[in-house]
């Protein structure tokens, strides 16, 4: 039985927000530390999204990948950075949960 492609998908965004966290704190490669968690969470990652792309159409998974990782990255910019976002960002953002909200919940290409 196979596990829902959307365990991995998931688990690669997770990643994928941990590597980027990681990219900022790597001080542009010149931080050992970081720069090899960055490494090993996008390798992990990319292959996690090859494990969904099995099941998920390439479009689709790449939609909710950006959505959410957009999402988590700049919730973690502001919480863990300080960074600010302003309306029209956080604006922006929630019209491209709601474009993976719609592709996710009335597109034929998602099989369900």
């Amino acid at each position: 039985m196979m596990i829902s492609p959307f365990l991995p998908l998931i688990l690669a965004i997770g990643l994928e927000v941990v590597g980027t966290s990681l990219l900022q704190q790597s001080s542009q490669f010149t931080r050992l530390w970081p720069t090899l968690g960055m490494a090993i969470c996008y390798l992990t990652s990319f292959y996690l999204l090859s494990l969904s792309l099995k099941v998920l159409p390439l479009g689709v998974a790449y939609a909710i990948w950006s959505a959410l990782g957009i999402v988590l990255v700049a919730l973690i910019g502001w919480l863990v950075f300080g960074q600010k976002l302003d309306m029209p960002a956080i604006l922006g953002m929630g019209l491209i949960v709601t474009g993976v909200l719609v592709v996710n919940l009335f597109s034929k290409t998602v099989g369900h």
